[in-house]
């Protein structure tokens, strides 16, 4: 897997390290954690972990159905093309795989995709940083799925949150 965006650009290490950290809300999603009506308003923030590598501090936040806030707070190492997540605490014995696969010129939308873990399926989420005024976010993504890295039949496939 490559990033690669419409002006086939590999978002490499020091584009992602500049691009990437802040919050995030996911504005679209086929992932079946955020779908399944337990777990509502997801967002994800990411900070730099100084080091020769790139690193996130990754602390994903969500609210449950009876509006208790929940956060679940990982690494993310990037290994060649993805990032490998691996949770802290009791989660520390978990791992995923993901990569971000297009994004809009100025990087306030972007598409991840996970890879299948041992305890998820593969999915692609729709993210758009928090504090961004940014309007039409899906028919942006539905006039532009080269650029964000999915197909047609992918964007199909999307649950608009």
């Amino acid at each position: 897997m490559t990033y690669v965006n419409h002006v086939n650009e590999v978002f490499d290490a020091s584009v992602l390290a500049t691009r990437l950290p802040g919050t995030w809300s996911v504005a679209a999603t086929n992932f079946p954690v955020w779908l399944d009506g337990t777990r509502h308003n997801p967002e994800f923030t990411y900070d730099i972990v100084e080091g020769e590598e790139l690193t996130l501090a990754d602390t994903v936040s969500y609210t449950t159905s009876g509006g208790e806030p929940k956060t679940i707070v990982g690494t993310d190492r990037l290994r060649g093309d993805e990032f490998v997540w691996r949770g802290q605490g009791w989660l520390k014995v978990l791992t995923s795989r993901w990569q971000v696969v297009g994004a809009n010129d100025s990087f306030n939308i972007a598409v991840i995709r996970f890879a299948r873990s041992r305890l998820t399926p593969a999915g692609i989420d729709v993210l758009v940083r928090k504090d961004a005024s940014v309007t039409a976010v899906r028919s942006t993504v539905a006039h532009a799925t080269e650029q964000f890295g999915i197909s047609a039949e992918e964007f199909a496939s999307l649950t608009w949150l």
